[in-house]
């Protein structure tokens, strides 16, 4: 996927919508970092992403906040993981995230900005944020 992509949604239908094309663009398997502020529409994107990979419909994905990890499909092709509630470097390692990142499957993490010493250098980044309403600006970007 090219780095430097930028898109601009106005509901959370096009978010969802937006998220469905992505993931026909993502790699297979890797990383994805969903980066935003609290309420800026992460797990909708997520919603989208997994729909659009066939592993979940839409309305059967939600936030992993208080489990941590979600697993969408059968074999899993994307794990959604929430480390918002994580404060410490060793708590997320407990997670066994590293396993995930060998996985044959797409790995979607909010909030994990917070830990990039955790995570693959090899990654991208999907940052979102509000743009007034239920508008959101949305950029790609690449890290190797």
């Amino acid at each position: 996927m090219k780095s430097g992509l930028r898109f601009e949604t106005h509901s959370d239908e096009e978010t969802r919508a937006l998220g469905k094309e992505l993931a026909q663009l993502l790699p297979e398997e890797g990383v994805v970092l969903l980066v935003g502020d609290l309420g800026a529409g992460k797990t909708t994107l997520a919603k989208g992403i997994v729909e659009g990979r066939n592993a979940a419909p839409a309305d059967e994905v939600s936030s992993p906040t208080f489990t941590l990890i979600h697993e969408y499909g059968n074999p899993v092709k994307v794990y959604h993981a929430d480390l918002y509630r994580l404060d410490a470097a060793e708590e997320v390692g407990r997670l066994g995230l590293e396993e995930l990142f060998d996985r044959p499957a797409l790995t979607l993490i909010e909030w994990g900005e917070r830990f990039p010493e955790l995570l693959p250098r090899e990654r991208t980044e999907i940052h979102i944020d509000h743009a007034g309403d239920d508008n959101r600006r949305i950029e790609i970007v690449r890290r190797d």
